[in-house]
């Protein structure tokens, strides 16, 4: 007779675990969700403080990415294990905030939206690529130790 052990016992998926936790409790991990949190807090609102809210259409893409993009990375020093993977849909809504003044419709691509955009999503996608990488780093260091 076999006897199964639950998947949750399994000491790598315990070693894993305490890695990632190490990974999110450091000043740079809580810095990083911090930064995402407000910079998707700003995208969302962006349009009323940068005076583009007469753009409709650029004003609710702004709105939404922004919710999506504080909602993908604000749980991300908490449930790193869970998160990590949301780090590069953050690059995504980074690079879409980037370009989404001249893919929008209607004539929203103005000198104050442009600016806004490409500077917050430089910020987004860096914020991403430093939250992807900081799960590459971990395993990168664990293979080095020979795990």
């Amino acid at each position: 007779m076999t006897t199964h052990t639950s998947i949750e016992q399994h000491p790598d998926l315990a070693e894993m675990r305490s890695r990632f936790e190490r990974a999110t409790t450091t000043p740079r991990a809580q810095a990083m969700e911090t930064l995402a949190l407000l910079t998707g807090l700003y995208l969302a609102a962006s349009p009323w403080i940068a005076g583009f809210n007469g753009l409709t259409t650029l004003a609710v893409c702004n709105l939404i990415t922004g919710i999506a993009y504080a909602v993908c990375l604000g749980g991300f020093g908490s449930a790193y294990e869970r998160t990590h993977a949301m780090a590069w849909a953050a690059c995504a809504i980074g690079v879409w905030t980037i370009v989404s003044p001249w893919v929008v419709s209607g004539n929203v691509d103005t000198t104050r939206s442009v600016v806004n955009n490409v500077i917050v999503g430089c910020v987004a996608l860096l914020l991403g690529l430093a939250m992807a990488a900081m799960h590459r780093g971990s395993t990168g260091r664990a293979r080095g130790r020979g795990h």
